[in-house]
């Protein structure tokens, strides 16, 4: 039997997953972390003089409060069950891709192909009387959102920093323009997101790994199909659409292991190596800079597209109207 739910009801079911998903992640993180150095699945801080051992993988830790966070949504808001629970079909598929990653190294072919069949589920909750191309289109969408999530990495809070930018731009939008259910999964991932970023920032104890960055992609694309805010959501990903660009542009498409990382002067500040690719965080570093400061930079970039965006949901909202 379905429940009629307010409009009020659901912004504060929105609220309640994103705090049930903070709590989660943030108490979760510290025992994940723990285990990931035991079982040495750690990486270098290469952007470090000293370049210490940090756990990687610890996106784990943000899947898990997002999962938690729709898992309460569901109780508590039936009427939204199947969409919810494609929801976390999507993500949990991509979170598998990327551990499968983080685990073995997929080359990008194999990586586009698993994506692509991640994304599939989303094409049940498709809008009707549409084509099969618009519905092939769907985990097409899913795989470039996560891939593009996946290449603007490397820097202490910069991807999870970036992630919490674009789902609070997207949540402010959708309230904006009234869909007050899609809110519940945007919120979900922020809250995981902010706890996350607890332990990812600088200096960071542990890294997301590629379960944790592809998430933050898929994440965009469901939201972007399911509440129908798709232009806003592409907004929000400029700043990673202009980063791909630069990387094929300059170099075309590189293997993980063929990336030049950036160096690290004698006073621990970032600068651009000569030669190899181009990147939006090389771009930023016309000089030598802090990590800190690089990833200030990046974040204001991405707060300048999610207020943009904010902006088109009032212009959208008012045409609607």
């Amino acid at each position: 039997m379905a429940i009629n739910i307010l409009k009020p009801d659901l912004i504060m079911i929105a609220g309640i997953c994103a705090v049930i998903s903070f709590l989660v992640t943030y108490l979760a993180m510290p025992r994940l972390i723990k285990k990931l150095n035991d079982a040495k699945i750690v990486g270098k801080d290469i952007h470090k003089p000293s370049q210490p051992k940090v756990a990687e993988m610890g996106g784990i830790g943000i899947l898990l409060g997002f999962i938690i966070g729709l898992f309460v949504a569901i109780y508590l808001y039936p009427t939204l069950q199947f969409t919810l629970v494609i929801t976390l079909l999507v993500i949990l598929l991509v979170g598998m891709v990327g551990m499968v990653d983080d685990l073995i190294q997929l080359s990008s072919k194999e990586k586009l192909i698993l994506l692509w069949f991640a994304g599939l589920p989303l094409i049940w909750i498709s809008p009707p009387n549409v084509g099969i191309i618009y519905m092939l289109l769907i985990p097409v969408a899913v795989t470039i959102a996560a891939n593009l999530t996946n290449m603007l990495a490397g820097l202490n809070g910069i991807e999870s920093g970036l992630g919490a930018i674009a789902m609070t731009s997207l949540t402010i939008s959708c309230l904006i323009m009234g869909k007050y259910d899609v809110t519940i999964i945007s919120m979900a991932m922020l809250g995981a997101l902010l706890a996350f970023l607890i332990y990812n920032r600088h200096p960071s104890r542990v890294f997301p790994g590629d379960v944790g960055t592809l998430i933050i992609g898929a994440t965009i694309v469901v939201i972007a199909f399911i509440g129908r805010v798709k232009m806003i959501a592409l907004i929000v990903l400029i700043p990673n659409i202009i980063d791909s660009a630069l990387k094929f542009y300059s170099a075309g498409v590189m293997e993980r292991q063929d990336h030049k990382p950036t160096e690290v002067n004698g006073d621990g500040k970032l600068i651009a190596p000569d030669g190899g690719f181009n990147s939006l965080i090389r771009s930023v570093l016309r000089r030598p800079m802090s990590e800190q400061q690089v990833v200030i930079i990046i974040w204001l970039i991405g707060i300048l597209f999610g207020a943009i965006g904010i902006i088109l949901s009032y212009v959208l909202k008012s045409r609607i109207i």
